[in-house]
């Protein structure tokens, strides 16, 4: 089995299918290259190590891309987020698909737009409907637990499905990425009832994901950093987090 693609071909094919779906065009670089060129300012790899692309169109806001590749500490990582209006309480798509070393690794989630806590309603009819999902993909054999804090998990939903990977696990995870990727695009067809204002939904949308990606919280983002250099790390959570 050829394992060294794996995390880009999952990223690509599921990426390539929103694109698809929804017709979305790129949004490219002055150069007419991806939005952002990611640049590593490490000693132990120097050069181009990745790239960030946007797409805009359809019912989105925009739909991010990042891939980073660096054969010198063996990390192969790819990330997509699939971002909703913010004043939408359809759940905006993620997910990463990544080789660390001998280990595969995934995370594949639909962000709330709502503390589901105080809104039973909208997590019974947004994400309730998946459990059948969830339970079917963390049944599948050679998924061990990931390492994720309690606070990273506080800020997803319970229905997150984040885990380590055997080759032949990871391959077996594509007919369930492929199951919230549908169930994410029936959402935005049929459409979901908020029952909080668009200025409730536009400010918890910017808070949420602000702790998302706050290196205090999730620590990857100080190692994405420390690979890509300060400047371009705080431009890429900016990108993510709505600001640009």
């Amino acid at each position: 089995m050829t394992t060294e693609s794996l995390s880009g071909n999952l990223s690509d094919s599921t990426f390539g299918k929103i694109v698809a779906h929804f017709g979305m065009t790129e949004k490219l670089a002055e150069d007419g290259g991806p939005f952002m060129t990611l640049t590593s300012h490490a000693p132990m790899a120097q050069g181009k190590v990745g790239h960030v692309r946007v797409f805009e169109g359809g019912p989105l806001d925009k739909l991010v891309t990042c891939s980073i590749v660096v054969p010198q500490i063996h990390l192969d990582s790819h990330m997509i987020y699939g971002f909703m209006p913010k004043d939408s309480a359809i759940p905006h798509f993620t997910l990463d698909s990544v080789k660390a070393g001998e280990h595969f690794a995934f995370h594949l989630d639909m962000t709330p737009r709502l503390d589901m806590g105080a809104h039973i309603d909208y997590m019974n009819e947004v994400f309730f409907p998946l459990t059948e999902k969830y339970d079917a993909a963390e049944a599948v054999e050679g998924l061990s637990p990931a390492h994720i804090s309690p606070r990273q998990r506080a800020i997803m939903s319970p229905w997150m499905l984040v885990h380590r990977a055997t080759p032949e696990a990871f391959v077996a995870l594509t007919p369930h990425v492929d199951g919230y990727l549908q169930y994410w695009l029936d959402l935005i067809e049929n459409g979901v009832k908020s029952p909080v204002s668009a200025d409730e939904l536009v400010s918890r949308d910017a808070a949420n994901r602000a702790a998302i990606f706050d290196p205090e919280i999730d620590p990857v983002w100080n190692q994405v950093g420390g690979l890509i250099g300060a400047e371009d790390g705080t431009k890429l959570r900016a990108i993510l987090k709505g600001e640009l």
